[in-house]
């Protein structure tokens, strides 16, 4: 049996697709309202600082989204090589077919685009941003260095990672295709030679 969603949960879970799908600018409070079904006193009850607090919370609950998923990977995983290689097949799944490739699928995954508006113009969402990709960086981190790396190496093997998978993803959106996330994680290797 699915759990029922709070208002809250409905608003922040709709504005997290359409600002991932769409961007920041592109949508408005209304079109949030209508596509959560939820009263216009309930956005501003839920989220009283309006849109930008809206994003930064959708940014907050995707890093804490895909922490978990890297967590897992990590901690499943003899090696880091095994434990990123895993997350990035997992990733690259959603882009397997076009069947599969719709605005539901992507809630969390195309991290890019609000990251790079906010950026440019809002500091409280780029360092919301920031404090994602660094959160994924250290879960990357420990693992290396728990398995021998030294820590300014498995800080640069971290950062070069995350960077792929980024890039990768907004290929992989581009292409609507999972082989530009496959060949990232067929460099995984060469990355983590010591």
């Amino acid at each position: 049996m699915e759990k029922k969603l709070s208002t809250r949960e409905k608003i922040l879970l709709t504005a997290t697709r359409l600002f991932y799908l769409k961007g920041y600018h592109a949508i408005g409070l209304n079109q949030i309202i209508k596509e959560s079904g939820t009263p216009k006193g309930s956005l501003y009850h839920h989220f009283p600082n309006g849109k930008e607090q809206l994003a930064i919370e959708a940014i907050q609950a995707s890093s804490n989204k895909v922490g978990e998923a890297i967590n897992r990977f990590m901690s499943k995983s003899d090696s880091p090589l095994e434990g990123i290689q895993a997350h990035i097949r997992m990733i690259a799944s959603v882009f397997e077919n076009e069947e599969s490739f719709n605005s539901e699928t992507f809630s969390v995954v195309p991290f890019g685009l609000l990251a790079t508006e906010a950026a440019l113009e809002n500091e409280n969402m780029r360092k919301a941003c920031e404090e994602a990709f660094l959160y994924w960086e250290s879960i990357y981190m420990r693992k290396l260095m728990s398995s021998g790396y030294e820590q300014e190496q498995a800080e640069r093997i971290a950062t070069a990672v995350n960077a792929m998978i980024e890039g990768g993803v907004t290929l992989a959106l581009t292409q609507k295709s999972s082989e530009p996330l496959l060949r990232v994680e067929a460099m995984i290797p060469l990355l983590l030679q010591k």
